[in-house]
């Protein structure tokens, strides 16, 4: 029987998505090995208004420190990996870095990674306002040869007060999936190729039926590529 690495998730950001990182790395796990297969996992769930009330007071040390405890937790208790169910704190990847022996795999390589075997060169870019508007996201997509684009300095704002307004809470509402719709065709209109799903939430809003463009859903991928991480 072929033993899978165990998979640290660092979830919570939202408990949403998490749930679909669960979901998908069984999912992928038990197609690679078959039968009664399933993932290796440790979780570590986080109280996503703490990590929320760091962000939006920009105390991203704070925030630092409560995730590298997560990880560090994670990697006592066996996990080979770490995997943050979010984008938008990769921003704090290089300070948990180093304080661990074990690695973790970058959401916005793995995406990148993706698009670029699609042979996607110029992609649209939606997420929170840290995502689209920080360079911590954007440079990973640029270093692989990608170039991104963004919404107009009040769509930012929209994108991101969907985010944590309604999808955070667990709210799809109709009315929001319309102007993302519109957002993204804008995008498309400015020679985006395809769109990076690039919050966890969004995934809940826009599926591939609703978008314009190809859709690269960052928690599906991210997922799948721990899975198989775990089975190599």
């Amino acid at each position: 029987m072929k033993q899978t690495k165990v998979i640290g998730l660092i979830g919570g950001m939202t408990w949403e998505s998490t749930i679909t990182y669960y979901q998908v790395i069984n999912e992928t796990v038990k197609e690679a090995l078959g039968g009664l297969h399933s993932a290796k996992i440790l979780l570590y769930s986080v109280d996503f208004a703490e990590i929320e009330a760091c962000q939006s007071s920009g105390d991203w040390e704070k925030s630092a420190a409560i995730l590298t405890k997560a990880a560090k937790n994670l990697e006592q208790s066996g996990a080979d990996v770490i995997v943050i169910c979010t984008n938008t704190m990769h921003k704090i990847v290089p300070q948990m870095e180093k304080e661990l022996t074990i690695p973790i795999l970058h959401i916005a390589e793995a995406t990148a990674d993706s698009l670029l075997r699609q042979g996607i060169q110029k992609v649209a870019l939606l997420g929170t306002k840290y995502t689209m508007t920080q360079d911590f996201y954007k440079d990973v997509l640029t270093q692989k040869g990608l170039e991104t684009l963004v919404p107009n300095a009040a769509d930012i704002e929209l994108v991101n007060d969907v985010i944590y307004q309604e999808l955070c809470l667990g709210l799809v509402l109709e009315e929001s999936r319309t102007q993302y719709q519109r957002i993204i065709q804008e995008l498309k209109d400015r020679g985006a190729e395809a769109d990076i799903l690039g919050c966890t939430e969004i995934g809940l809003l826009i599926k591939p039926e609703d978008s314009s463009l190809p859709v690269f859903d960052t928690t599906l991928i991210h997922a799948e590529k721990a899975a198989q991480w775990s089975v190599t």
